[in-house]
């Protein structure tokens, strides 16, 4: 066991007996941990009321196996911003709920640590914008290694030429005309937006058009749902308002 000084965002928090909570965190510096914070319902002492999802702090823990030991906790920032909109609160925690998710536990992973600050940073001074889910959704997938495929069949491997439209298949794979008619389209524009977010390191910077947005989310949604177990349960939340 090791005692660690770690940033952390919050991903999960639930009551445990009658003063304890759960939370997880994503540590910048030992990846995702279960920790038991003692005491933290009543405590505000050492966690003064900090363990509220998706903030981001600075926390004293002892990392092991199972439920590791939170000692402290300190805001580094609790994202106000956000707290008062209805709207970036359901973006927000979807964010939390997805990388939670897909993020192994105790993987070490720095630059998804940076993509979910960086969209809560975001979020916090700026309205919520579905581009911005897109550009989040589709940076993860790429660092989690899930990237999809914008520019070959993948039923055949043939190049999806820049003027042809595609067609998405199973799991977010795009198809070819001669493989996949019959699915829904993905035409060019929106491939070009989805490269954009990749190849652009900033949110706000990748706009889309009504069409574009929705064939991209179309094939976002398919790719992430291909690797959850079951749906994320703050889409219905995320979805009730507009998002």
């Amino acid at each position: 066991m090791q005692t660690a000084d770690c940033e952390a965002i919050v991903l999960g928090v639930m009551d445990y007996r009658e003063s304890d909570r759960i939370v997880t965190l994503f540590t910048r510096e030992a990846g995702k941990l279960r920790c038991l914070a003692r005491g933290a319902r009543k405590s505000l002492r050492r966690f003064g009321g900090t363990l509220e999802l998706f903030g981001r702090l600075r926390v004293l823990l002892t990392v092991r196996e199972g439920l590791s030991p939170l000692r402290e906790a300190t805001a580094v920032d609790l994202f106000p911003g956000i707290r008062g909109d209805l709207e970036r609160i359901a973006l927000a925690g979807y964010a939390a709920e997805l990388v939670d998710r897909l993020q192994p536990e105790g993987a070490v992973n720095p630059r998804l640590y940076r993509l979910l600050a960086a969209f809560l940073e975001h979020l916090n001074r700026s309205p919520a914008e579905l581009a911005d889910r897109r550009f989040f959704e589709v940076n993860l997938l790429k660092i989690l290694g899930y990237r999809p495929e914008l520019d070959r069949c993948g039923s055949c491997g043939s190049a999806l030429g820049e003027g042809a439209e595609a067609f998405l298949g199973v799991a977010g794979a795009l198809r070819c005309a001669a493989c996949g008619r019959g699915g829904e389209v993905v035409a060019p524009p929106a491939r070009a937006q989805l490269r954009l977010c990749l190849a652009t390191g900033r949110f706000g910077a990748v706009g889309f058009a009504p069409t574009e947005q929705s064939q991209a989310g179309a094939l976002l949604d398919a790719a992430i749902a291909a690797h959850l177990e079951r749906p994320l349960k703050s889409l219905a939340f995320l979805r009730e308002v507009g998002g």
